[in-house]
């Protein structure tokens, strides 16, 4: 089975969007607009986003005007999107659209996977989410050096030390590159 791997980029004082929602922050950032390789998961074969992210997305690269934008951003992978409400697809992309919660949807994420990993890609309430079902396997954060005065947090839960474990500490150009195992708690 594959694993669950929450990798974002965050702020040095921990925001994944200002108080607009927006990432211009990031793409401001040296190498924050065409990422390095070995700043997201290269190999995950589906993405999961809520529906703030995706919108973003869909907004800042036009992607309803030129939907071709979507197989050069994310390939042929299923994107699903945890949401309540009807939001539009870029032709040609495989955007599944979810609601309930993480718990429910998780069979039907992971057979979409077949085996591979699963990239939890924004935001951070969703990730804790599937921290709270049990099922995050990884969190890899990306800190720019960049500050916020608020926004979106990193990951709206309290995580004990014993349930994160360092895997790696690098430098990937402007960003300091965290991997952490995430532990199942202690019954």
């Amino acid at each position: 089975m594959g694993r669950i791997i929450f990798d974002t980029a965050a702020t040095l004082n921990g925001f994944i969007a200002d108080n607009s929602n927006s990432l211009d922050w990031l793409f401001a950032v040296e190498g924050g607009e065409q990422p390095e390789s070995g700043l997201f998961p290269a190999d995950a074969v589906v993405m999961v986003e809520g529906s703030t992210t995706y919108e973003w997305v869909l907004a800042h690269e036009r992607l309803l005007d030129n939907p071709e934008r979507w197989s050069e951003l994310f390939g042929s992978k299923p994107t699903f999107v945890f949401t309540t409400r009807i939001l539009p697809v870029p032709a040609g992309a495989d955007v599944r659209f979810l609601s309930g919660s993480v718990a429910e949807a998780l069979p039907t994420i992971r057979e979409a996977a077949r085996g591979g990993d699963i990239w939890v890609v924004g935001g951070g309430d969703l990730a804790g989410q599937f921290l709270d079902a049990g099922a995050l396997d990884e969190i890899a954060v990306s800190i720019a050096p960049v500050t916020l005065t608020g926004g979106a947090p990193l990951l709206p839960r309290r995580v004990e030390a014993d349930r994160l474990h360092l895997v790696s500490a690098v430098r990937v150009g402007q960003f300091a590159r965290l991997v952490y195992e995430v532990r199942r708690p202690v019954e």
